[in-house]
C-alpha cells in the first residue's frame, strides 16, 4: 500500500482526516478548515516540520494582528484585501516565517468572510490552527519511516560498485588493450549521492541524539570516489604490458574483495607498503615508453595511499 500512494500521502490523509474529525468534535464551523491547516503544517522530517509548523502558526498570528488593524480601521472592502497583503506579507518575511504566509491567509480570509473582529472569530482561527497545525505535528512525531534497512541496502550496492571498479582497474592493468566504458563510476556516484541524501533525511528525523555514522560513511565514499576518478585516469596511462602493472594488479584484486568489508582490515596498506619497497629494489626504466607507464603506476600507488587513508579513518579498525 505505501508503495502505491507514498508514504508522505499517506500521513497526510490521517493528519487531514484527525484534524477534522477533532475540529468538528470540538464544534467548529467549517472544519475541514482545520483538515486543510494539516496539510500545509507536514513536511518530510521531524526537524523541517516543527519548523514548518512554527513558521505557520507565528505568521498566521502576526497576520491576524495586521487584519485586525486594517479590518478594523477600514472596513471589510475587497480592495483591503490587497492592501493588506501589501503589509502583512512583507511583515511576514521580515519576521523570517515566510514559510506561514499560506495558512495565514487561510486564516486572515475565514476573517473576511465572517465580517466582523470579534473574540468568538478570532478564537475560532486559534482553534483551527491548533488542531490543524497540531494534528500535523504529532502524525509527523508519531511515526518516521525506519531509514536503516534502506540506508544498509545503498551502502551495500555502493560497495558492490566500489569492488566492480577494482576489478576493471586489475583487469585493464593485466591488458593493455582491454577499453573500459566507467559506467561503475556513474553507478557508484549515483548511490554515494542517494545515501547522503538519505543520510541528511535521516538525522533531521533525530531530535535528540543525532547519530551521524551514515553521514559519516557515505562522505568517505564520496570522498574516495573522488581519488577512484583520479586512479582512474592514472589507469588509463598504463598503455603497455609490465611486472609492476602485474604486481599492482594483485593489490586491486585484494581491494576488490576488502572494500566491501564494514571494518578496514588494513591488509591493502601493507601490501601497497610492500609493493613500494619493492619498487625501490627495481632496475630503473630502459625506454621512454617504460619510465612513462612506471611513473602513471607510481602515481596510482601515492593516490591509491590517500584513498586507504580515508578508509582508515572512517572505517572501524578489523577485530581479530
Amino acid at each position: 500500500m505505501t508503495g502505491l500512494f507514498g508514504f508522505r500521502v499517506i500521513k497526510t490523509a490521517v493528519a487531514a482526516f484527525a484534524a477534522i474529525l477533532i475540529a468538528h468534535f470540538v464544534g467548529i464551523p467549517s472544519a475541514t478548515s482545520a483538515g486543510l491547516l494539516a496539510i500545509l503544517g507536514l513536511d518530510t522530517t521531524i526537524k523541517r516540520s516543527i519548523k514548518t509548523v512554527v513558521d505557520r502558526f507565528f505568521a498566521s498570528i502576526l497576520g491576524l494582528l495586521v487584519a485586525c488593524a486594517l479590518f478594523g480601521i477600514l472596513g471589510f472592502h475587497y480592495w483591503v484585501i490587497p492592501l493588506y497583503i501589501l503589509v502583512a506579507f512583507p511583515a511576514i518575511v521580515k519576521a523570517t516565517f515566510k514559510g506561514g504566509i499560506v495558512t495565514n491567509a487561510v486564516v486572515v480570509f475565514h476573517v473576511f468572510n465572517a465580517g466582523a473582529i470579534s473574540w468568538p472569530v478570532l478564537w475560532t482561527e486559534l482553534q483551527l490552527l491548533l488542531i490543524g497545525l497540531g494534528s500535523a505535528m504529532l502524525v509527523n512525531l508519531v511515526y518516521m519511516p525506519n531509514p536503516e534497512e534502506k540506508l544498509a541496502k545503498i551502502r551495500g550496492e555502493a560497495d558492490e560498485c566500489f569492488s566492480r571498479i577494482f576489478a576493471q582497474f586489475a583487469r585493464t592493468l593485466r591488458n593493455a588493450d582491454y577499453v573500459w566504458d566507467g559506467k561503475e563510476l556513474i553507478e557508484a556516484d549515483k548511490k554515494v549521492e542517494e545515501g547522503l541524501a538519505l543520510a541528511r533525511r535521516s538525522l533531521e528525523n533525530q531530535v535528540v541524539k543525532a547519530d551521524e555514522f551514515w553521514s559519516v560513511y557515505f562522505y568517505m565514499r564520496k570522498q574516495q570516489l573522488e581519488s577512484i576518478q583520479t586512479m582512474a585516469q592514472l589507469v588509463s596511462q598504463v598503455y603497455r604490458k609490465i611486472s609492476q602493472a602485474e604486481l599492482t594488479a594483485e593489490l586491486f584484486d585484494r581491494l576488490e574483495q576488502d572494500v566491501k568489508s564494514e571494518h578496514y582490515t588494513g591488509r591493502a596498506e601493507d601490501m601497497l607498503t610492500e609493493l613500494e619497497e619493492r619498487f625501490k629494489e627495481m632496475s630503473l626504466p630502459h625506454t621512454r615508453e617504460e619510465f612513462e607507464v612506471r611513473s602513471a603506476i607510481l602515481q596510482l600507488c601515492r593516490e591509491l595511499n590517500r584513498y586507504l587513508k580515508l578508509s582508515k579513518k572512517d572505517k572501524a579498525p578489523h577485530v581479530t
